[in-house]
């Protein structure tokens, strides 16, 4: 029975071996996360602060902090584990097909959230924007992860998806804090060219949102069938578009009407002359 017990608890030199080394290969696997994490820590700060000199906005900023975070301490764990000893080629082709599956089934939200990304680093435009899109215009109201959000003249709201937007073209009337209207006024032919034209920029003296600088611009664009095709070509703040527009038509009928100028219109059909 003694010799029994003796032989019971005897550990032989290589279960001795085996035991060191894996119990080295813990220990290191337990430094390795202890370092890493650490590491992390400070590479999320170094982020941050290379974000915000960057200017990337305050929305996407936290997401791209959370996904370095988690990539980085998916490699540790990684390394962890192989220093361990595990296969993770299995584990590895997994998360690869995981990771397609997923990628395939949200292709659109995907491509409308990398165009969020792009939207809110690069900031084509930025909210309180005046934005046409095709035949959508509209005021940016938000700018979000998938979509942006703006609001018509007619305060109609309009969610566009961030692909839409980064794949075509937009147009951006504040970014320069001027915007030109194009007003068109139709004048007899018998008028004096030189009489309209001061009248017009009487006109638009007299609406104090035209900016002086740069000019406005008076021109004839066309001699139509009935009369001289004039356009009035003021610059304003993007903020005042339609209020001006208004107010510059209401004005140049006024003034018209006031030195007796006549605006010509057609009154029934109309025939021609026609030549042998």
């Amino acid at each position: 029975m003694k010799n029994y017990f003796k032989d019971l608890w005897q550990i032989d030199q290589s279960d001795i071996d085996l035991i060191l080394n894996y119990a080295g290969k813990i220990l290191l696997a337990i430094i390795i996360l202890w370092l890493g994490m650490k590491l992390v820590k400070k590479l999320h700060k170094s982020t941050e602060h290379i974000m915000i000199k960057s200017n990337i906005s305050d929305n996407v900023r936290p997401f791209l902090l959370n996904i370095t975070d988690i990539t980085f301490k998916a490699i540790i764990i990684f390394i962890a584990l192989s220093v361990l000893g595990a296969n993770l080629s299995g584990l590895v082709a997994l998360v690869a097909a995981i990771g397609f599956a997923v990628g395939m089934s949200l292709q659109g939200s995907l491509g409308n959230f990398a165009s969020g990304l792009l939207i809110l680093t690069l900031k084509p435009y930025k909210v309180g924007d005046w934005i046409q899109l095709n035949d959508k215009f509209g005021r940016v109201e938000e700018i979000m992860i998938f979509n942006t959000k703006i609001v018509t003249p007619g305060q109609k709201v309009l969610i566009i998806p961030n692909a839409k937007i980064t794949d075509d073209i937009v147009v951006n009337y504040s970014e320069k804090g001027v915007i030109r209207l194009e007003i068109e006024v139709h004048i007899p032919y018998e008028e004096n060219w030189s009489k309209i034209k001061q009248i017009l920029n009487q006109s638009l003296k007299q609406i104090p949102e035209i900016f002086e600088d740069p000019a406005p611009e008076i021109g004839i664009a066309d001699f139509d069938s009935h009369s001289l095709l004039i356009l009035v070509r003021p610059y304003i703040n993007p903020d005042n578009y339609w209020a001006v527009t208004f107010k510059i038509h209401e004005v140049i009928k006024s003034n018209l009407h006031q030195h007796k100028v006549s605006i010509p219109y057609s009154e029934g059909i109309e025939f021609g002359k026609y030549g042998a």
